[in-house]
C-alpha cells in the first residue's frame, strides 16, 4: 500500500490525496512559523515499479516560483546516493514523474544534510587534532550553536570567518563547509598548511540547526529570517546571530564568507559589498583579485551572472556580509550555489548536488590563500 511519511530530520510535505499513484496530490508546506514555502523532503513506500506522478498543486504560491523553471527534483533509495528525476512546472503545478526501482524511495528539494551528519562533521573535525569545538550558546529549541576554530589563534593571525545555513533549506552550504574542512584539516595539503601558518579560521557549519531539523526553507523555530538580523540580533528572536556576532567582535574579522543557495539563478556566484558605506578602492581591488583567483581555482564558478550590485551606500546592513564588511572594514562575500543544475557545467544525472558543493568548498581555499598578503 502506498504511504508517504516525513517523520525524520528535515522531512516536510503536506498530503492532499494519495489514493491514485498516477495522480498523487501534494502541497508544499510553509516553514513552521513563517510564510516561506519551497523545501520538501519525504519518503514514499509501496511503489516499486509503479509509474508515479506527484503533483505539488500549490507550487505557484512558493517563495520563489521562478525557481521551478528548469528544475529537477532529487531522489534517493538510501539517502546517500541522490540523483535527479523528471520534473516539470506547468500552470502553477510542479510535477515529478518517476518509476521507482524499489519499494522505498525519498524525494527532496535538494540533497539533505541532516543534523546527525552535522554532529558527525563536528566530531570528525575535532578528531583531526587541528580543530577546537566551542559552544557559543543555544538555539530557541535548545540545540547547540557550535564554532569550529582551526589555527594557532595568535594575535597576529588573520581572522577568517565562514558561516553557513542561515537559511536551513540551503543544504548545499553545509556540504560546501564539509569540503572546506576536509581540505583545511588535511595534514598533507600544502595550501592548508600555509594558510594555517598565517590565519585562524572560525567556522560555523550550521547557523540554523532548529530550522534544519524542522524542514524549514529560510527561518528559525519562531519564523525569524536570520540573514536580516545582523544589525540588531536578540536572544528572543535570533540567538543564533546574536552569539556568532558577539564572538566576531571578540576575535575581529579580516575575511568573511557567508555560504548560501539561490533558488532561481543556475550558477555559482559571489555577491560583493559595493553598497556598504565604507566601500573603497582597496576593497574593490580585493574583490577583483578574489574573483580572479576563484575563477582559476574552480571552473564551476563564474562572474557573469548573479545579483545586481547595490548602489553606493545602499547596502542592507541587516544582511550578514554587508554588516560584517562594514563593521570590520574587511572583504566580505555572500557565496551562492544553485538548487538547479549549474549551467556553467551541466550534469543531466545529478545536477548541482552535495558532492559538487563539497568540491567547491575545497577549491575556495585557493583564492583565500591568494589574498593572504593583501587582507590587511
Amino acid at each position: 500500500m502506498l504511504k508517504i511519511s516525513t517523520q525524520f530530520d528535515g522531512g516536510n510535505i503536506e498530503i492532499v490525496d494519495i489514493s491514485d499513484p498516477t495522480n498523487i496530490q501534494l502541497k508544499l508546506p510553509k516553514d513552521n512559523a513563517a510564510e516561506f514555502r519551497q523545501w520538501f523532503y519525504f519518503r514514499v513506500q509501496g511503489v516499486a515499479y509503479q509509474n508515479l506522478h506527484l503533483h505539488f498543486i500549490n507550487a505557484k504560491d512558493s517563495a520563489y516560483p521562478e525557481g521551478w523553471e528548469d528544475y529537477a527534483a532529487m531522489c534517493s533509495y538510501d539517502r546517500i546516493n541522490w540523483f535527479r528525476v523528471s520534473t516539470c512546472y506547468e500552470n502553477g503545478i510542479l510535477t515529478i514523474t518517476h518509476t521507482p526501482l524499489a519499494n522505498s524511495v525519498y524525494y527532496a528539494y535538494f540533497e539533505p544534510y541532516s543534523y546527525e551528519q552535522h554532529l558527525n562533521l563536528l566530531g570528525d573535525s575535532q578528531s583531526s587534532g587541528l580543530c577546537q569545538i566551542d559552544d557559543l550558546g543555544s538555539t530557541l529549541q535548545g540545540r547547540d550553536i557550535n564554532l569550529l576554530t582551526i589555527g594557532n589563534q595568535a594575535a597576529s593571525d588573520l581572522k577568517i570567518w565562514i558561516t553557513a545555513r542561515q537559511h536551513p533549506g540551503e543544504t548545499m552550504a553545509e556540504w560546501f563547509v564539509e569540503g572546506l574542512l576536509g581540505r583545511l584539516l588535511d595534514h598533507q595539503d600544502s595550501t592548508s598548511r600555509a594558510l594555517l601558518d598565517r590565519a585562524t579560521f572560525y567556522i560555523v557549519p550550521n547557523m540554523n540547526p532548529d530550522g534544519s531539523v524542522l524542514g524549514n526553507l529560510r527561518t528559525n523555530a519562531i519564523g525569524t529570517n536570520l540573514n536580516r538580523e545582523w544589525l540588531e540580533p536578540s536572544l528572543e528572536y535570533s540567538p543564533e546571530v546574536y552569539y556568532v556576532r558577539e564572538k566576531m567582535h571578540e576575535t575581529g574579522v579580516d575575511l568573511y564568507l557567508d555560504i548560501h543557495g539561490d533558488e532561481s539563478i543556475p550558477y555559482v556566484f559571489l555577491a560583493g559589498n559595493e553598497g556598504i558605506p565604507s566601500f573603497n578602492s582597496h576593497l574593490q581591488q580585493l574583490q577583483q583579485q578574489f574573483v580572479q583567483a576563484f575563477l582559476a581555482a574552480s571552473p564551476d564558478f563564474q562572474d557573469r551572472y548573479g545579483y545586481e550590485k547595490d548602489a553606493p551606500g545602499q547596502a542592507d546592513l541587516s544582511i550578514a556580509s554587508s554588516y560584517v564588511g562594514e563593521t570590520f572594514k574587511c572583504l566580505a562575500y555572500t557565496l551562492e550555489m544553485p538548487f538547479k543544475d549549474n549551467h556553467q557545467w551541466p550534469d543531466d544525472d545529478f545536477g548541482w548536488n552535495g558532492q559538487r558543493s563539497l568540491r567547491l568548498g575545497e577549491a575556495i581555499l585557493n583564492p583565500i590563500y591568494a589574498l593572504l598578503e593583501r587582507l590587511r
